[in-house]
């Protein structure tokens, strides 16, 4: 048993390690001040986002970007509130901008894939930029992937999200979770094995988008409109999907206003992760699983006998202190680091809670939007 023990901590320990490598090697992208030549389509899928799309779409005219090199296209999903008059008065309030309101086709199991697939169909420039409606974009989002496409030359960027900042301890407990993925996502990329990434900020050429059939091949798996893409531009273009690292590109995204919202959250996002190709994915998913199995056991185990408890002590400090040191090092770069004193506490809990989301995601349904999906 120990052995087993020991063999989980080292193999974990050095993936987090490696993601810290990718991080620090992955440098921070500086502005070349390049002319504006992109052209871009932002597609925002939405539904009932009354309270968000405001900040959002006031974010989108703060743009600093040409008017007339990129449009916005907002796709309703079926809302049902009073969505209309909100984006009417900022079309009103915006003429030189392009805004063009569509309605959601359904065809698959995936109704953001529809929606974003609908978008790209209407969209009339060469790079879809995608977002989600209760985030809000930095003023020079635009102006960034223009100067990264013209430097880099890639054909898939993945760029950073952060939450908004809020004071309850549920806050503090996902975002040192998000934070955790934003670093690990950093560094997959950094040690070129990139395997997460984020729909709320993405850029990607449509034609390369259209020439890999899109989203067709996992439609029937509701979410996953980001990493399943991700997975399709790994395979045919490994050295053009690349990671925008810069301070001035993060885009800020609400987080659960309430545990079960962070639950359905979670089990949705760990419901697509039998569907992984990428074996890298797999891989990592396995090891934070066992990881968080094995001092799960070692908790309970102390608690029926204390005498463990220095193995639990070894064990517990050791992975909170390789998890901190990524944690720390990408909360600084988000400019994100309130949640940090809150590491100690969210270590403990932690295993729960990934054992409770992994077996959720297997057996139980769950809600998105107002609409119930099986896994």
């Amino acid at each position: 048993m120990i052995y087993i023990v020991i063999v989980i901590s080292v193999i974990y320990t050095i993936l987090i390690i490696a993601f810290i490598s990718g991080f620090n090697y992955l440098k921070n992208f500086k502005s070349r001040e390049t002319s504006p030549k992109n052209t871009f389509t932002i597609v925002v899928a939405f539904r009932n986002e009354v309270e968000n799309l405001p900040k959002l779409l006031q974010s989108l005219s703060n743009l600093n970007y040409p008017a007339n090199l990129f449009e916005i296209l907002l796709v309703n999903d079926n809302s049902t509130d009073a969505f209309e008059p909100i984006i009417a008065g900022f079309k009103k309030q915006y003429p030189q901008l392009t805004i063009v309101l569509l309605n959601n086709k359904r065809t698959s199991n995936s109704p953001k894939k529809d929606a974003i697939s609908v978008g790209i169909q209407q969209s009339k420039f060469d790079w879809i930029v995608t977002t989600d409606a209760d985030c809000e974009v930095p003023k020079n989002w635009l102006t960034l992937f223009n100067e990264f496409i013209e430097d880099k030359k890639p054909l898939f960027i993945s760029a950073p999200v952060s939450f908004k900042q809020k004071a309850s301890f549920l806050f503090h407990f996902q975002n040192l979770n998000f934070i955790s993925l934003i670093g690990s996502t950093i560094g997959g990329f950094g040690i070129k094995k990139p395997f997460m990434c984020n729909g709320a900020n993405l850029c990607y050429s449509k034609k390369i988008f259209n020439e890999i059939n899109g989203f067709v091949g996992n439609e029937t798996i509701a979410s996953g409109d980001d990493i399943f893409l991700l997975e399709k531009m790994i395979e045919k273009h490994p050295n053009k999907t690349l990671f925008l690292k810069s301070e001035e590109s993060v885009v800020l995204t609400n987080s659960a206003l309430t545990w079960k919202q962070f639950f359905n959250q979670q089990i949705r996002w760990a419901s697509k992760s039998t569907s992984y190709k990428n074996n890298f994915a797999k891989f990592v998913g396995i090891m934070v699983f066992l990881e968080n199995l094995m001092i799960f056991t070692v908790i309970i185990t102390t608690l029926i006998n204390p005498i463990h408890w220095k193995a639990f002590f070894i064990i517990f400090i050791q992975k909170m202190f390789v998890d901190f040191l990524l944690i720390e090092k990408t909360s600084k770069f988000l400019k994100n680091r309130k949640s940090l004193i809150f590491v100690p506490i969210t270590s403990l809990l932690y295993p729960f809670y990934i054992l409770f989301v992994s077996l959720f995601s297997t057996f139980k349904k769950y809600e998105w939007k107002g609409r119930v999906y099986k896994k």
